[in-house]
């Protein structure tokens, strides 16, 4: 049989004992014509194969370059090498693929983030993106296992839509209609009913106006898929495609939802700590040699592995945003004019405010609620103040909001009277609404950012290498 390999990370954790293994891989490097570094992407570590001098036809060695594909069989022997205890002895040496090691663009140096992203197809071959998407993958993981002890329901919201849940407006188009010379109704608007689904219709923005159906038969459900949003926005914090997690609970208020939400968070750094020590070992070394290259001010107060320890050891901070807004009002940065950005009540707090409150005041994560209803969406339950809105956010240190909810308002009158002002069209939404008529139920949810959080965990500055193939203003090459 051809797979019958065993993988690197696997056969690193055996004692050698001259057993018989096959091991197939890619080349990192090949020394004095003897030392093969062979990696399978399981792991950042290589296996050491040693190809015993005149064992091996001269030709077959010439073809041992950077990123070659070899299966080898050999046998598994305790390695004199200091930090490697056990090597590969080769039998047989078996060329998959070759490589031209010339042209190969990943060449034995240190390369920048901005120059692999031109690469994307091969970034997955360095340590740090073999080490970020094996985490990725852990979360992932992890956000499954969540959900599903606790009994939810996993629904595929679709990715096509007519609805905008956010009422952004800032939506990918879907359409067959021919560009240059599209149908259009007599007062010269495009005709939309001649389109494929009869109506103008979008990537989605978000699966909760969705989740929100199904939460209100089948009590608890998660949707986790891909979202969209037609921002212009060239930041580190913003994808114009990206992955969105969002569970949506019946018989459940804005506690019950914080409560789900720290949870959530805690268990999958949690998981990914226990699953993916090396990775997260040389994520932490890799950031920690970035930012010495920062001024001191610059740098963070805690490393990788210490931020994730913080959250995962300290109870969440909550907090109203209006006492938000009187702690950064109070707060030496903003009385020496050191906030970029404006704070008063009513604002949305940007980034440097947020960070402001979990970094320097609380020094832990923070959840903030009861928000200004005219900064949240139509769909927020209204608190009786009138004036604000039954939402949380919670901020983590190092990238600031990092999960967004509320509880929703399952009232028909203030529900609807809320899409007047609001201008959002009830005759659109009438299945939404059906949800109030018929059997309505306190109800929350909330929405994590998929890349956010793998951001936050792995340590990377920039959004675009927490995902493989990020979709960007002006970018969509892979």
């Amino acid at each position: 049989m051809f797979n019958s390999r065993i993988k690197i990370k696997h056969l690193l954790l055996q004692e050698p004992s001259n057993q018989e293994v096959t091991v197939m891989g890619w080349v990192r490097s090949f020394r004095n014509n003897q030392f093969i570094a062979l990696n399978d992407g399981s792991t950042n570590s290589n296996l050491q194969v040693v190809a015993e001098l005149g064992s091996f036809d001269d030709l077959l060695l010439k073809r041992i370059t950077i990123s070659a594909a070899l299966k080898i069989t050999g046998t598994v022997i305790p390695s004199p090498g200091k930090g490697q205890k056990l090597e590969l002895k080769a039998a047989s040496i078996e060329i998959l693929g070759d490589s031209d090691a010339e042209k190969y663009p990943l060449q034995p140096k240190k390369h920048s983030l901005e120059f692999l992203r031109e690469i994307a197809h091969l970034r997955f071959r360095t340590n740090t993106f073999g080490a970020v998407f094996r985490v990725r993958h852990s979360l992932a993981f992890a956000i499954h296992q969540f959900f599903n002890e606790r009994g939810f329901v996993y629904l595929h919201t679709p990715i096509i839509t007519a609805s905008d849940a956010e009422g952004a407006g800032e939506m990918f188009r879907v359409t067959t209609l021919p560009p240059q010379n599209p149908p259009v109704t007599p007062d010269g608007a495009i005709n939309f009913k001649e389109d494929f689904f009869g109506r103008a219709t979008n990537l989605t923005v978000s699966g909760q106006l969705e989740g929100e159906l199904g939460a209100t038969a089948l009590g608890e459900i998660y949707t986790f898929g891909p979202t969209f949003r037609a921002e212009n926005s060239n930041t580190p914090r913003h994808l114009a495609e990206f992955w969105m997690i969002e569970p949506e609970m019946a018989f459940c208020d804005l506690e019950d939802n914080m409560n789900l939400a720290e949870d959530f968070i805690k268990y999958i750094i949690r998981y990914a700590m226990k699953h993916n020590e090396e990775d997260l070992t040389f994520l932490a070394q890799r950031l920690a040699d970035e930012e010495k290259q920062l001024p001191q001010d610059k740098r963070s107060e805690l490393g990788l592995l210490q931020k994730l320890d913080f959250v995962l050891n300290n109870h969440f901070e909550r907090i109203t945003y209006t006492e938000a807004i009187d702690i950064l009002l109070q707060s030496p940065a903003y009385k020496k004019k050191k906030f970029q950005y404006d704070v008063k009540w009513g604002i949305d707090m940007q980034s440097e405010h947020e960070r402001y409150l979990v970094e320097k005041h609380f020094k832990k994560p923070v959840i903030v609620t009861d928000y200004p209803k005219d900064i949240k969406a139509f769909y927020m339950r209204q608190n009786d103040d009138g004036k604000t809105v039954a939402a949380m956010d919670i901020l983590a240190p190092g990238i600031g909001e990092i999960v967004g909810g509320s509880q929703r308002e399952e009232r028909m009158d203030k529900l609807e009277q809320r899409m007047k002002d609001m201008h959002v069209p009830s005759d659109e939404l009438w299945w939404y609404l059906d949800t109030r008529r018929f059997g309505t139920v306190p109800h929350a949810g909330f929405g994590l950012g998929f890349e956010r959080m793998v951001q936050f965990v792995t340590g990377m500055s920039n959004i675009r290498d927490t995902i493989a193939f990020p979709r960007t203003p002006g970018s969509a090459e892979f």
